[in-house]
């Protein structure tokens, strides 16, 4: 059976944000994930972490100012000091968390942007935080999302990703790989993981249409979920997706698809 890590800042969200912990714990998860610790000291998330022997898997970077739109800086060439200070600030929470990865969001193309400019500045930051995150013994994750969800957003498909890490060249760089984007984007869910599963470093699920919990949509996850086992993926797949009800009732696809 897979392992399963709670997205906090998608599920439990009735919940304020400290008080989920416990509420994943309930509901029978040992790992949990969520985008972004900088709104809270460190020592209160590992509190809450070590009170429910919980695992985090992962955080995001830094992405700028998300409430105003922004879906990350890293391929933009104007705040290539602002990211580079992120990386930093991510070490240093992921080190007192004891998180092993971080995953980057590449950002959103300014209009009329040079795409050659976009991808020197994106592998550029790629290579520093790679760097730096290895002196640290963790894992640069870069995460491909959907264009539909997110116009316009820079990194949006598998085989991108790749060439960018090819071209980055840092053997502690992955894919993040999103079940629910790469479906929206491309498909050949299946393929994709069985092919490129040595660089994939995380996996992320939600059904689609509606990014909802599994059964709610097209995907066959029984399947999936066997297929995932079967190739060797042995980390934890992160549930990061809008539960159609709340979260606690929408919980039973675990044991109904992922046996």
């Amino acid at each position: 059976m897979p392992k399963f890590a709670a997205n906090l800042t998608m599920l439990f969200t009735e919940h304020p944000f400290l008080d989920r912990f416990e509420a994943a714990a309930k509901a029978g998860f040992s790992a949990v994930e969520f985008l972004f610790p900088y709104a809270f000291p460190a020592t209160e998330i590992k509190a809450r972490l070590d009170a429910h022997d919980l695992k985090l898997v992962l955080h995001n970077l830094p992405a700028g100012d998300w409430d105003a739109g922004e879906r990350g800086i890293a391929c933009l060439p104007d705040r290539v000091d602002e990211f580079r200070d992120g990386v930093q600030s991510a070490i240093n929470y992921a080190t007192a968390l004891g998180v092993p990865q971080l995953n980057c969001l590449a950002g959103k193309v300014p209009l009329g942007a040079d795409d050659k400019c976009l991808r020197k500045t994106f592998v550029e930051n790629l290579r520093y935080a790679a760097a730096e995150l290895k002196k640290a013994k963790l894992k640069l994750l870069i995460e491909p999302i959907n264009t539909f969800d997110i116009p316009g957003f820079y990194l949006n498909r598998t085989a991108q990703a790749l060439s960018i890490l090819d071209e980055v060249g840092a053997d502690n760089a992955f894919l993040q790989y999103d079940i629910y984007h790469a479906q929206r984007m491309e498909g050949e869910i299946a393929a994709t993981i069985e092919k490129h599963l040595p660089r994939i470093g995380h996996i992320q699920l939600a059904d689609n249409p509606g990014r909802h919990e599994p059964g709610t949509g097209e995907l066959n996850w029984p399947f999936l979920f066997g297929h995932i086992d079967r190739v060797g993926y042995r980390g934890h797949i992160g549930c990061e997706y809008k539960p159609a009800q709340t979260t606690e009732l929408g919980l039973d696809w675990i044991q109904r698809y992922a046996r």
